[in-house]
């Protein structure tokens, strides 16, 4: 075969190039890409912009040949990855995300450094070549972020602050009161500040105000005036009437004093509270009525104190019962200086039980959470029964509670840059006139009369028992009020007819303890446990007709006592 080479020319070896595909790819991808024109490719070689080719294929040399060079043909695009065959799909579904625990969502940053770095690779090849920048942007558009959406639960601050300021405690400020609180504030300025000795008997139905309007007026008296010294006892808390001697003078002298105090006690307190030296005391004796006694001995010795040349002693008694003094004590009416200043608190009426509620409630929140009729509903009610504020507070607030455990109990879905702090939130929930009456009928309702079947045995066998014995013995001796001695006697028997065995006498109280709580039943606890004084609270025909059914029970109200 004749050679077609030239002995002059050259020999020209050609090396091996090993290509990167995975490199090359990506390059290839974004900057060789070749246009055709007129049918024929461009070769890519770096010479090509110095050299003219010659026509003949034949003739062209080594790289002149593209045979050491990657040659794409006009009609085969590059191959490319399935990543960059478009842009890079999120792996979280488009829109809003759930997020369920405390934390929030964090960013990834690996998708937005690649999108960084992408649009600078654009941007890089967009100075080469304009239309392959266009084609890259519309390739790779900006990703958005989702919106993310959390679970929460319902706020119940508001609920929390409620209940806090409608607890029993001293408030600063007592409405409906006025009238009473400057009697006391003119009382005490007057017998304080003019070292003048007297007392004072304040009368009233349980939670009119009685204690609450003196400990505010005192306070206030502690910060202004500092010549007097303020002893407080609750004689609910004492053994008997003898032991307040030696509670006031453990006060007075802070330190312990002797069980016995007899006479010796006596004379000692009346030598110090009649001592030229030393300060006023004003003497506070909250349910003073517990100290009845033998001959009201107790009572007497003390009214008298105030009274005894030299007195320092301003004497404050605070009590339910309205003619104690008068009743309990007629030699003080022989006496006409030693007959105290007295004072009667009123029950509250519905009027001012719906200002207290509504004071209370304006000191925590803007929005209301107990409706306007709610609390006029509690305060028709509860003024009708007893006018206890304590027990209008209570209402309210174990209708909140319920409310609340409601509200709480429930989920919302809501946008993260949609919440709000708790102090921002509204009422999710108001305190309706049907929670009100929910908590009223469970508190004075008859739990006794009960409408869905089998609820009579949610009163045990024992209560049912004591409960027909206080009837009987209520009719027997037609009183209202009997001893715990002589309603133990009497369940005794009762117990003895029906072959029943009976609980003893301690239990007998926790027993009538269960029904107060009930609203059976209602207890005036005593020192010692067989003078406490015990009553039913619903009415005689109620309670028969709710146990008649029974034929046990039946049998004991028709045999009655002996």
């Amino acid at each position: 075969m004749p050679q077609t080479r030239s002995q002059a020319q050259a020999t020209i070896s050609f090396p091996k190039k090993k290509l990167s595909r995975t490199s090359n790819k990506a390059k290839n991808s974004s900057t060789t890409k070749l246009e055709p024109t007129k049918g024929q490719a461009i070769p890519c070689s770096p010479c090509l912009n110095t050299k003219i080719l010659p026509l003949s294929p034949r003739k062209r040399l080594g790289d002149d040949n593209l045979c050491n060079t990657p040659h794409l043909p006009p009609c085969s695009p590059p191959k490319q990855s399935k990543k960059e065959n478009g842009p890079p799909r999120s792996l979280n579904p488009k829109g809003r995300r759930l997020v369920f625990d405390d934390q929030l969502p964090v960013k990834s940053p690996d998708k937005t450094e690649k999108a960084r770095v992408h649009q600078n690779k654009i941007i890089s090849s967009a100075q080469k070549d304009q239309t392959i920048t266009t084609n890259s942007e519309q390739k790779y558009p900006p990703e958005k972020e989702p919106a993310c959406v959390r679970l929460f639960r319902q706020e119940g601050t508001c609920y929390q602050q409620a209940k806090l300021v409608l607890n029993t405690a001293v408030p600063d400020r007592l409405p409906a009161r006025e009238k009473e609180m400057d009697v006391i504030r003119h009382f005490l300025r007057e017998h304080i500040c003019g070292k003048k000795a007297g007392s004072l008997y304040l009368s009233g139905a349980p939670g009119t105000g009685k204690t609450a309007c003196l400990s505010r007026i005192l306070q206030d008296l502690k910060k202004e005036e500092k010549g007097f010294k303020t002893i407080m006892l609750n004689c609910m808390s004492l053994r008997n009437a003898q032991a307040v001697f030696p509670a006031i003078a453990q006060e007075v002298w802070q330190e312990e004093v002797s069980r016995p105090a007899g006479k010796d006690t006596v004379r000692k307190l009346e030598k110090h509270m009649t001592s030229e030296k030393g300060p006023m005391i004003v003497l506070v004796l909250d349910e003073m009525d517990q100290l009845d006694s033998k001959g009201q001995d107790v009572l007497y010795t003390l009214f008298e104190w105030p009274w005894l040349s030299n007195s320092r002693l301003v004497l404050i008694g605070v009590a339910n019962t309205l003619d104690l003094t008068d009743r309990i004590l007629p030699r003080l009416e022989a006496r006409e200086k030693c007959k105290p200043q007295l004072l009667n608190f009123p029950p509250y009426t519905r009027n001012q039980i719906a200002t207290i509620l509504q004071d209370r409630l304006n000191l925590v929140s803007r929005d209301q959470v107990l409706d306007n009729a709610a609390i006029q509903f509690c305060a028709r009610k509860v003024s009708a029964v007893s006018g206890d504020v304590r027990k209008a507070l209570d209402v309210c607030r174990r209708a909140i509670e319920i409310v609340e455990s409601d509200v709480k109990s429930q989920t919302i879905l809501k946008p993260l840059s949609e919440c709000k702090s708790p102090s921002e939130s509204p009422v999710p929930k108001r305190v309706g006139l049907a929670h009100i009456a929910q908590v009223i009928s469970e508190v004075d309702g008859n739990r006794m009369t009960l409408s869905h079947s089998g609820a009579q045995e949610s009163l045990p066998l024992q209560q049912k028992i004591l409960v027909c014995s206080l009837l009987l013995l209520t009719r027997q001796l037609k009183i209202k009020e009997v001893t715990l001695g002589k309603l133990y006697e009497a369940y005794s028997t009762v117990c003895r007819k029906q072959q029943l065995g009976a609980v003893d006498q301690s239990e007998c109280l926790s027993l009538s303890g269960l029904l107060e709580s009930r609203g059976i039943l209602g207890l005036k606890k005593n020192k010692e446990t067989r003078f406490t004084k015990v009553s039913l609270k619903i009415e005689e025909n109620e309670i028969e007709h709710a146990l008649k059914d029974k034929a046990l029970v039946g049998n004991i109200l028709a045999t009655g006592l002996p």
